[in-house]
């Protein structure tokens, strides 16, 4: 049941898991917030931008469709997973890039600069962003997939995975900072 329950949190949430790491890799550009300031300072920041933002929601729902593609093969060996809903997989890489900017946005008016920790948000904007947006887009998959066992999973296993995806950016080079 442990298993079932945290592949099935696993397997629903890496379409939302991706893009902010493809983001990464993509970014650079025009800022989404063009460069404009509220009370002071920075709405977003230069680390918001429309390429990372598009390149990070076209691989989130690359990788919902990829998922599908194999899913056959895992349903034969016993697994039991969900397709993803083309609604859905928009809803959750969307969702997590929108979910990234709203923390922005806050950061930005709590005083804190690109790269400085915002413990609990930093590590799950992206999944409240990309589980509200599939509400909106798909309510009924998201109501069938994420049961209260998968959504205790992907609250506890998220930070873990985050931290640690972080982490690994960081030694390779990708990220400024390991958190």
């Amino acid at each position: 049941m442990i298993i079932e329950v945290v592949a099935t949190a696993v397997w629903t949430m890496l379409p939302a898991y991706v893009p902010n790491n493809v983001a990464v890799l993509t970014g650079g550009g025009a800022p989404i917030d063009g460069g404009r300031t509220l009370g002071g300072r920075r709405i977003l920041g230069d680390g918001k931008t429309w390429r990372g933002t598009g390149f990070g929601t076209l691989a989130g729902v690359a990788v919902a469709l990829g998922l599908n593609t194999i899913l056959p093969i895992l349903t034969r060996v016993g697994a039991d997973l969900t397709p993803f809903s083309l609604e859905a997989a928009v809803g959750l890489a969307f969702g997590a890039m929108l979910g990234d900017i709203v923390a922005s946005f806050f950061k930005r008016r709590s005083g804190r600069r690109r790269g400085v920790p915002f413990p609990v948000i930093d590590q799950l904007d992206f999944v409240v962003g990309g589980i509200l947006c599939a509400v909106i887009l798909a309510p009924r998959w998201v109501i069938a997939t994420f049961t209260p066992p998968v959504v205790i999973a992907v609250f506890i296993l998220t930070p873990i995975l985050h931290l640690g995806t972080n982490a690994g950016a960081y030694v390779l080079g990708f990220k400024k900072e390991p958190y």
